[in-house]
């Protein structure tokens, strides 16, 4: 019994099994007991062991097995003024520290950050991503993080490198120059620029962060939106031609409904979008540039003087530039004759539903047969 007693009290094997995911830091109990001299000491690979003595840092073992004697720990040795012929038992505490990575940590920014955009001026933008870490000095990390504490996680030291990366991002970012519309393209650059700024202030903890990244960089909702709105805007581009389109399509839609109700509601929307569009460009200039003062769903109502009339229900209608002005719809027929009166050439201006805007009618595969079946010119006598 008494036997039993003394090997409970005496410590001949250290090491440390891990099987967590999130420990940083482990205290060998040894409370009551104390440490036999000669014992064994396992350190596995991504392992570190520290010795503290009466509240005092000692020695530190990397990787190895390690038989417990003065000449493997020297600065113990120091502290308790042991001659070479210690052979007596010992207490101290023994803390495992894990030196592997700890990855997917995240980081994100909980305010705003204000930078100055060269083209937007002044915003405020917020952005988060994912960074590893690991402990590369045992001692610098139990001495100014862990302290006493008998099991430290990662959670522990990862709200404090939160702050130190936030504050280190707000200020590269508000300093970089770099456009908010470029971001999305740099951030790797800034990423290495962060790692890079808050590597010395992690090495005092005895950190290092082998990874860094930057998943996103964004804007208030309010101004995404906006962002948007100029993208369509620059999608569309000319608005004149956008204009014409749409109101193409209002009227199609329209006339697609059923009786003659969708057909007189897409003809008076056309009349309606028509006038609006032909007072704001009625100062363009001469014939030439008819295309962008002419509206793209003409008015159905005939101008005076002007040849009109319901085309046959078979034929394709089509509206006519006539004078500076549209008129029809025509059929055909009603285009031979105004081209045999001289007044509809190669080089009018025709339109019909579901044609991209308006084009010369030479241009038209279903009208350029026209000028082809004209009879060639009467011999001078």
């Amino acid at each position: 019994m008494v036997l039993d007693f003394l090997t409970g009290e005496f410590i001949d094997v250290i090491e440390w099994v891990d099987d967590t995911r999130d420990t940083m830091v482990w205290r060998y109990e040894t409370r009551g007991r104390a440490i036999k001299y000669g014992a064994k000491l396992t350190v596995r690979e991504g392992q570190a062991a520290v010795f503290v003595h009466e509240g005092q840092l000692a020695d530190v073992f990397g990787p190895g097995l390690y038989m417990l004697e003065t000449n493997n720990m020297p600065i113990l040795t120091r502290l308790q003024h042991w001659d070479h012929g210690f052979r007596s038992p010992f207490k101290s505490e023994i803390y495992f520290v894990n030196t592997t990575r700890f990855n997917d940590l995240k980081w994100g920014t909980r305010n705003p950050v204000i930078a100055r955009d060269p083209e937007f001026g002044p915003v405020r933008l917020r952005a988060f991503g994912t960074y590893s870490m690991r402990v590369t000095d045992p001692a610098a990390f139990m001495r100014e993080i862990v302290g006493t504490d008998g099991e430290f996680t990662a959670d522990e030291i990862a709200f404090q490198l939160r702050n130190v990366i936030v504050q280190e991002f707000s200020r590269l970012i508000a300093s970089s120059g770099i456009p908010v519309l470029d971001m999305a393209a740099n951030t790797q650059q800034l990423g290495q620029m962060v790692a890079k700024a808050i590597g010395p202030t992690v090495a005092q903890y005895g950190l290092t962060l082998p990874e860094f990244y930057i998943e996103n960089i964004s804007l208030p909702d309010e101004v995404e939106r906006m962002l948007d709105k100029r993208t369509s805007i620059g999608i569309v581009g000319d608005l004149d031609r956008f204009g014409r389109y749409a109101q193409s399509e209002a009227m199609l839609n329209a006339s697609n409904r059923d009786g003659g109700m969708g057909a007189g509601l897409g003809a008076g929307m056309g009349a309606a979008l028509g006038m609006g569009m032909a007072a704001q460009q009625g100062a363009r200039g001469p014939w030439g540039q008819i295309p962008q003062a002419v509206p793209a769903a003409p008015a159905p109502a005939p101008q005076p003087g002007m040849i009109a009339g319901p085309a046959p229900a078979s034929d394709t209608v089509w509206h006519v530039a006539l004078d500076g002005a549209a008129s029809g719809p025509f059929g055909k027929a009603d285009l031979g004759r105004l081209m045999n009166e001289g007044r509809f050439t190669r080089d009018t201006l025709v339109w019909t539903p579901g044609q991209d805007g308006w084009k010369e009618a030479d241009e038209v595969p279903a009208l350029a047969q026209l000028f082809t079946m004209l009879p060639p010119p009467l011999p001078q006598r």
